[in-house]
């Protein structure tokens, strides 16, 4: 199944756009690559819907450890503030006037933010007992959203408009270069290999902290390291993609059905399933209301929210 929604997804993000195309016009632009839409294709669309691949698989990678740290089937990626962070270091990229450039400072304030919130969480609550994490996180996601909101009204002025912030709040993976692709790829790599580090610790923390104590894992060691590889690959996620939510609670469910709660095997098809919704839903938000487009936070959160509920029943009625 992973690799079945990881073909569909990326057929579906080629495919859809603007201007749609049919499995036969696109083997035609790509045996004529000197075509002008092939060109776009090639230049503009595929990058993207890669893009799109790498920022949902880091969201099902987040949502994957963060479900395995708090024992929580209904964990997400943005539990502990790191949404907020990251809104508030791009609201500041986006609003107020610096030297460099916003295509520098915009993904280096909303990593910084998303990372700084994390960190701020695990100062705060002084503990890796999920309780205080959470209410911390929850604590730390209301000071920073009031935060952001005081910014845009402080900084909004008549030549600086709203809609870029709230676009990227809602969630939508901007197009990159080749090159800046290759970054994206490579953090995807490295935040793969280090949430896979992670799967025995987790999977002993799933058995009870006296029961991963006894295997010799040092279970408040590994909480926090846990908690901060997580928000890593969260905020790499967020800097390219805003604020898109629901794929990190998706997609590990959905490769749990399948391979089970050992993470060795869960990690990458999460990572796979992630992907491959992420880029089905981005090409959907550029195909639907032409040439306007769709957040891709709204579209995920169409199809997440009742998920949401759907899981959340499921517990209940298990209790």
């Amino acid at each position: 199944m992973p690799l079945l929604l990881l073909t569909v997804g990326l057929l579906g993000g080629v495919l859809l756009g603007q201007e749609a195309l049919s499995p036969a016009s696109l083997g035609a632009l790509l045996a004529d690559p000197g075509q002008p839409f092939a060109r776009i294709l090639l230049e503009w669309r595929l990058p993207r819907v890669l893009a799109a691949g790498c920022v949902g698989a880091l969201l099902a990678l987040g949502g994957a450890v963060f479900q395995g740290v708090f024992r929580n089937p209904l964990a997400e990626p943005y539990l502990l503030g790191s949404a907020g962070g990251a809104a508030v270091g791009a609201t500041i990229g986006l609003l107020v006037p610096l030297s460099m450039p916003v295509t520098v400072t915009l993904p280096v304030l909303a990593f910084s933010g998303a990372w700084g919130a994390t960190w701020l969480v695990l100062l705060l609550a002084r503990t890796t007992s999920v309780a205080a994490l959470l209410l911390a996180g929850v604590a730390v996601a209301a000071v920073l959203g009031a935060a952001r909101s005081f910014l845009m009204l402080a900084l909004s002025d008549e030549t600086v408009s709203l809609q870029a912030v709230l676009a990227w709040t809602l969630g939508g993976v901007q197009t990159p270069s080749w090159r800046e692709l290759a970054v994206l790829g490579g953090l995807t790599i490295v935040s793969f290999l280090l949430c896979r580090r992670l799967a025995r610790g987790l999977d002993l923390l799933g058995l009870g902290e006296a029961v991963a104590t006894s295997f010799g894992l040092e279970v408040r060691s590994f909480v926090r390291w846990a908690v901060l590889a997580g928000a890593f690959v969260v905020a790499v996620s967020v800097t390219w993609g805003g604020l898109v939510g629901f794929v990190g609670l998706v997609a590990p469910h959905l490769a749990r059905w399948r391979s089970g709660p050992l993470h060795a095997a869960l990690l990458p098809r999460a990572a796979l399933i992630g992907a491959g919704i992420t880029m089905f839903a981005d090409g959907f938000a550029r195909a639907v209301l032409p040439p306007a487009e769709i957040p891709l936070g709204l579209v995920t959160a169409l199809v997440g929210g009742p998920f949401f509920l759907l899981v959340l029943a499921r517990e209940a009625w298990r209790t």
